[in-house]
């Protein structure tokens, strides 16, 4: 049988498609046909490495692949950043981004490593304020006590933090610009380091999402003194909030979302947000969130953008003010 030349044509047109079309169905359909890594960018321990524990399991599940939590934590959360950055556009590597790093880092970094728009939002996971937490045989109870002593004792009271322009490193040259006191900034690579040498008496306080901290407070091996949010926290009832204790503008609230590389399609990120929701809206999530002093607070890509975009604008101002820049 002969063939004309539009009929050629024709065959080799739709040739052109199949081949175009197995990586644009590997990337949507058939996703996710591997394991997903889902890179922390702190050590374990953190609110940012819990986010990340509480939500592998269950959508590694819902999508019939395994989630491997894979810390990588150091330089301020550049370390994880940038491996997601690099990481092919196919859903298979991912980030649960911590704000702090996110939006403060960039504007603290003289040489940032990476950009925002080279990460994709998919969507936030949680969000939670800072609590003041003072180590045990500090002699303080409260953000008044802790002003005084501080006070009394300048420049010897020292705070730890996740990293050099973290969250916590501008929550507490926040504090000192509003109580008028000097404190003595003690740099870890997360929350978790950060949190066994204040339980361990190496240093005296820390702002940091409630999470790891809530068994040590039930403990009382650690002190709660105030929320940084704007109203109580349910599973801290008795801790005032900043404004209650007399510091109204020490309003600092985290959150943690999953990003993936820039370039994604735009499908496979709605569809990977839409499985995301799904998870955190069973009753075992939210649940365990507001047991750990978070809140389940599912944001779609578009909206978890615009936040990402306000709370960017927001800190610049912050870091601006008051003058940090990482070490």
């Amino acid at each position: 049988m002969r063939h004309s030349p539009i009929d050629r044509r024709r065959a080799l047109v739709a040739l052109a498609g199949f081949a175009a079309a197995p990586r644009a169905f590997a990337q949507t359909g058939a996703w996710p046909s591997k394991p997903i890594t889902l890179l922390v960018p702190t050590a374990p321990g953190g609110t940012t490495d819990i986010a990340a524990r509480m939500l592998a399991d269950p959508l590694g599940k819902a999508l019939g692949q395994t989630l491997v939590v894979d810390n990588r934590g150091g330089a301020s959360g550049a370390i994880a950043a940038v491996a997601l950055k690099r990481a092919e556009p196919d859903g298979h590597v991912l980030l649960m981004q911590y704000s702090g790093y996110h939006v403060i880092t960039p504007h603290v970094t003289k040489q940032p490593q990476w950009r925002a728009d080279e990460l994709a939002p998919v969507a936030n996971v949680l969000s939670a304020p800072q609590v003041v937490v003072a180590r045990e045989g500090l002699p303080v109870k409260t953000m008044a006590e802790l002003v005084a002593y501080a006070k009394q004792n300048p420049g010897k009271l020292t705070y730890a933090s996740s990293g050099a322009g973290s969250l916590q490193h501008v929550t507490g040259a926040m504090l000192e610009q509003q109580a008028g006191i000097g404190l003595t900034h003690v740099p870890y690579k997360g929350t978790g380091p950060a949190l066994q040498d204040l339980l361990g008496g190496q240093v005296d306080i820390t702002f940091g999402t409630p999470p790891p901290y809530m068994p040590h407070i039930a403990s009382g091996k650690l002190r709660a003194l105030a929320v940084t949010g704007r109203s109580r926290l349910s599973s801290l009832p008795q801790v005032p909030t900043a404004a209650e204790a007399g510091l109204p503008k020490l309003d600092a609230t985290s959150w943690f979302g999953v990003f993936a590389p820039a370039r994604t399609p735009p499908a496979l990120i709605d569809r990977l947000s839409a499985e995301i929701a799904k998870v955190m809206a069973t009753p075992a999530f939210r649940d365990k969130a507001a047991d750990l002093g978070a809140t389940a607070d599912y944001q779609s890509p578009r909206d978890f953008a615009a936040m990402v975009r306000a709370e960017d604008l927001r800190w610049a101002a912050v870091v601006k003010a008051a003058r940090i820049e990482a070490d």
